[in-house]
C-alpha cells in the first residue's frame, strides 16, 4: 500500500438527530451563477480568454437525499473544475447537510469563467476573487434549500447504452464508455423531483476560444429535461479523461462544428437519451441510502501543477509536494456511486465500474476536486499523444494511487440493496 494512502473509511455520514427517520426524501434546488459582466473564460492551464458575450447561464444545482439519519447532497456546478479549497468553503456555509455528505462536482465546461486562479506566466492572476466567492455562497444556498425542500419520495435507476453522436475520443475514436446512467427521484404525486444524468464528456463545443461565456451542451441538456418534466436536472462528469469530448464533428466534412446551435443538438440528444433510459426502470420504494469517505494524498510531480498550484491564491498544496483530497463511495437504492477528484481516463473508469458490485455503477468525475489528469502508470508518458494529459497530471503513479483507494473502499463497504 501507498505509505501517503490515508486509510481512515468514515462510515454513514449522519443528519443531526432530529432528522433520523427512515423514510427515504429528497428535495432539490439550484441557483443561476451566471456574472453579471462577462469575465475571461477558463480552458485549462492556460490564460484565461476574453469573452463578448453569453448563451444560456450557469448553474449550481443540488439534490439532497435522506433516510434513516443519512443525509448526502450531490451538487454540481458549470465549471471547469472546483478545487477543494472552494468545496469547503462551501460546506463552511451549509446550514443543513453535514459537511462530510456534501460532494461537489463540476460538469467541466470550457466556457466558464476562471474557478482556480492559477497564474499567467508573468504571474499574475485573472481570476475575480470576488465572483468565485459570491458562487460558494450561492451552492451553499442551493443545497439548503434543496434540504427544506425534502419530501417523501421513490427512486428509478438505470442505465444503458445511449445514441451515437454525442460522445467520441478525440484520440482514439472508439475508446471511450457508451453508458448512461440515470438517477430520477419521484415524489408522493408520481412527479419527478430530480433526474440526474451521469455520464462522460467534455462539454466543450464552444471552449474558451469562441468567446461566449456558456454552460455549453448543459444548458440545453437542462432545458430538455425540465421542460419534458423531469424535474431539476442535474449533470455529473464521468471518467472523460483523455480526451472523451462532445461529438461535434461535421458528417459533411472533415472540421468540426463550433457553435451554439451544436450544443443544443448535443445536449437535446443527451437529455432525450437519458429520459429514454429511465422512463420503463422499476420503481424503487424507500431505498437505503449510505455514505462511506475517506482522505487520499496524491504527490504533485507536475512542475506545471505545482507551479500553478502554489501560485493560486486558492490551491491547498503542501510544502512536502503532495495534496489531500476527500473520496466518497454513496450507496443508494441499487445504485453505487464513487467520486474520482479529476479526468480518470476511460479505461480506468470501465475498470472501477467492472468492480463496483452492481448494475448501475455511478462515477462522479471531477468531484471535491479537479486535479488534472488521472491516468495509469502504463500510459503516463507512454505516447506522444499522451504528452500533456501526462504534463497535467499529478504524477506517474497518480491512477495507481486512487485506484487502490478507491478498490479499497469499494471492498470494505456493504453493497448497495434494493428493500
Amino acid at each position: 500500500m501507498n505509505k501517503l494512502l490515508v486509510v481512515i473509511l468514515t462510515l454513514a455520514i449522519a443528519a443531526p438527530a432530529s432528522f433520523c427517520a427512515s423514510e427515504f426524501k429528497t428535495g432539490a434546488a439550484s441557483r443561476v451563477v451566471t456574472p453579471e459582466e462577462l469575465l475571461p473564460l477558463s480552458g485549462g492551464t492556460g490564460k484565461p480568454l476574453p469573452s463578448t458575450e453569453r448563451k444560456g447561464d450557469l448553474f449550481a444545482r443540488a439534490l439532497v437525499l435522506e433516510q434513516g439519519g443519512t443525509r448526502v447532497a450531490l451538487v454540481s456546478l458549470d465549471f471547469i473544475g472546483f478545487p477543494t479549497p472552494l468545496c469547503e468553503r462551501i460546506r463552511d456555509r451549509i446550514k443543513n447537510v453535514p459537511r462530510e455528505g456534501v460532494l461537489i462536482g463540476s460538469t467541466h465546461t470550457h466556457s466558464a469563467p476562471d474557478i482556480y486562479a492559477f497564474p499567467d506566466e508573468e504571474g499574475n492572476i485573472h481570476a475575480d476573487l470576488d465572483y468565485i466567492d459570491w458562487v460558494c455562497t450561492q451552492a451553499a444556498e442551493a443545497v439548503d434549500e434543496a434540504a427544506a425542500n425534502l419530501q417523501p419520495a421513490k427512486l428509478k435507476i438505470a442505465h444503458d447504452r445511449i445514441a451515437d453522436r454525442i460522445a467520441w475520443n478525440a484520440y482514439a475514436p472508439a475508446l471511450f464508455d457508451p453508458r448512461c446512467g440515470v438517477l430520477q427521484a419521484i415524489g408522493e404525486d408520481g412527479n419527478p423531483i430530480c433526474t440526474l444524468v451521469n455520464y462522460a464528456i467534455h462539454p466543450e463545443v464552444l471552449g474558451p476560444r469562441r468567446g461566449i461565456l456558456s454552460p455549453d451542451i448543459c444548458g440545453p441538456f437542462y432545458d430538455r429535461i425540465e421542460s419534458q418534466g423531469g424535474g431539476m436536472a442535474l449533470f455529473m462528469n464521468g471518467a472523460q479523461g483523455g480526451m472523451v469530448t462532445a461529438d461535434n464533428r461535421d458528417p459533411d466534412s472533415d472540421g468540426e462544428i463550433y457553435t451554439w446551435e451544436e450544443c443544443i443538438r448535443i445536449g437535446e440528444l443527451l437529455a432525450n437519451e437519458a429520459l429514454r433510459i429511465i422512463t420503463d426502470a422499476r420503481v424503487e420504494e424507500n431505498p437505503n441510502l449510505q455514505i462511506f469517505s475517506r482522505e487520499v494524498a496524491f504527490p504533485v510531480e507536475s512542475d506545471l501543477l505545482w507551479a500553478l498550484g502554489t501560485g493560486s491564491p486558492i490551491m491547498n498544496f503542501g510544502a512536502d509536494r503532495t495534496v489531500s483530497v476527500k473520496v466518497n463511495l454513496v450507496n443508494v437504492g441499487s445504485a453505487q456511486m464513487l467520486t474520482i477528484p479529476g479526468e480518470a481516463l476511460p479505461n480506468i473508469g470501465c475498470y472501477l465500474k467492472r468492480k463496483m458490485p452492481t448494475e448501475h455503477p455511478f462515477l462522479l468525475g471531477l468531484t471535491n476536486d479537479a486535479l488534472g489528469y488521472i491516468l495509469t502508470k502504463e500510459d503516463w508518458g507512454a505516447f506522444d499523444r499522451y504528452n500533456y494529459i501526462s504534463r497535467t497530471c499529478l504524477g506517474e503513479m497518480t491512477g495507481e494511487i486512487f485506484t487502490e483507494a478507491a478498490l479499497e473502499m469499494i471492498d470494505m463497504s456493504p453493497e448497495p440493496a434494493v428493500q
